[in-house]
C-alpha cells in the first residue's frame, strides 16, 4: 500500500485545524507530526498538547516522529494524545530492542528511524525480531524542513526492501526529507511505500492535485528488486 503523510511542520501554525482539514480532504492518509526537543536536533516543534488538540478534529493516522533523546519518557503521553504510530530514532535510544518491545507490548505501532549517517544494517536485527512495523529512512539531515533529498539515502531503502522481501517480512518503509512529485518515483522504485512531504503539499494551493500526482507516480514506479 502507498501512504502519503504530509508533515505538519510545513503548515500555517496560525490555523492548524484548518490546515489539517485541508490535507485530509485532499486525500492524505497520515499526518506526520515531528516532535523535536532542541537537543537531538537543533530545532523545537511542539508537544502532546498540540497532538491531542488535532486528534479531536481529524480521522487521519497520526504518524508521530520523535526526534528527541530518551523518547521512552514521552511514549505514554503521546499515546494518550492520540498517536497511531510512534517512531523513535535509533541514534537517540540507549536500548532500541527494549524500547520497541515495550512499545509493541502497549499495542502501539512502532517505528525506528535512521539518520543519513547511520548504516541500515544497524536496524535489520530489529526488523528480523519483528519489533517494528515501520522503518523511517531520513533522506535529509533531521531537524529542518525544506532541504533537498540526499540521493545516496535511497540505497538504504533499496537494501532494506530487498532484505524484507527475501525473508518474507511485511514492513512499511517511510522516507522523509525533500520528497515531492518530482522525486517520489525514485523513492518508490527504491522500495519506499510511505512518503512524508511537507512544503510540497501544505505549500500548494491545490494539495489534492499534488497528493493525487504523488500517489500515481509512486504506484507507477514500484520496487523492482
Amino acid at each position: 500500500m502507498i501512504y502519503i503523510s504530509p508533515s505538519l511542520l510545513a503548515a500555517d501554525f496560525s490555523r492548524l485545524g484548518e490546515e489539517v482539514d485541508r490535507i485530509e480532504s485532499a486525500g492524505a492518509n497520515y499526518l506526520h507530526l515531528d516532535i523535536m526537543d532542541g537537543n537531538f536536533v537543533p530545532n523545537i516543534s511542539f508537544g502532546p498538547g498540540v497532538v491531542a488538540s488535532l486528534r479531536k478534529k481529524s480521522m487521519l493516522i497520526f504518524d508521530v516522529h520523535m526526534m528527541v533523546f530518551n523518547p521512552e519518557r514521552y511514549i505514554d503521553r503521546f499515546m494518550k494524545a492520540g498517536a497511531d504510530i510512534i517512531t523513535v530514532h535509533y541514534e537517540a535510544v540507549k536500548d532500541p530492542t527494549a524500547l520497541l518491545r515495550s512499545m509493541r507490548e502497549r499495542e502501539i505501532r512502532a517505528g525506528i528511524s535512521v539518520s543519513p549517517e547511520t548504516p541500515i544494517e544497524n536496524v535489520i536485527p530489529l526488523v528480523d525480531a519483528g519489533l517494528c512495523n515501520m522503518v523511517l529512512v531520513m533522506t535529509v539531515k533531521p531537524g529542518f524542513g525544506g532541504q533537498k533529498l540526499i540521493p545516496e539515502t535511497l540505497d538504504k531503502v533499496r537494501k532494506l526492501r530487498r532484505y524484507a522481501e527475501r525473508h518474507g517480512i511485511e514492513l512499511d518503509i517511510e522516507v522523509d526529507g525533500g520528497i515531492s512529485a518530482d522525486n517520489i518515483a525514485q523513492c518508490s522504485s527504491a522500495g519506499a511505500n510511505v512518503f512524508v512531504a511537507g512544503t510540497a503539499i501544505f505549500g500548494s494551493k491545490k494539495p489534492n492535485a499534488v497528493i493525487k500526482q504523488m500517489r500515481l507516480k509512486a504506484h507507477d514506479n514500484p520496487f523492482m528488486g
